[in-house]
């Protein structure tokens, strides 16, 4: 095996597993839902209340 082979080899094994420490696949999805719309609701309270809009 070549040098540049073995890296190669070394460099797909490592992206293959290295997480980018962005959410997990198997979260809390109806939680992350559930608050995200209490804040649109928020804000458009928000938003009406101060008149913006």
């Amino acid at each position: 095996m070549t040098a540049a082979t073995a890296t190669a080899t070394a460099t797909a094994q490592s992206r293959a597993t290295t997480r980018t420490g962005g959410p997990d696949e198997d979260g809390p999805k109806v939680l992350e839902h559930v608050l995200g719309w209490t804040l649109v609701v928020v804000l458009a309270m928000l938003v009406t209340q101060t008149g913006l809009m």
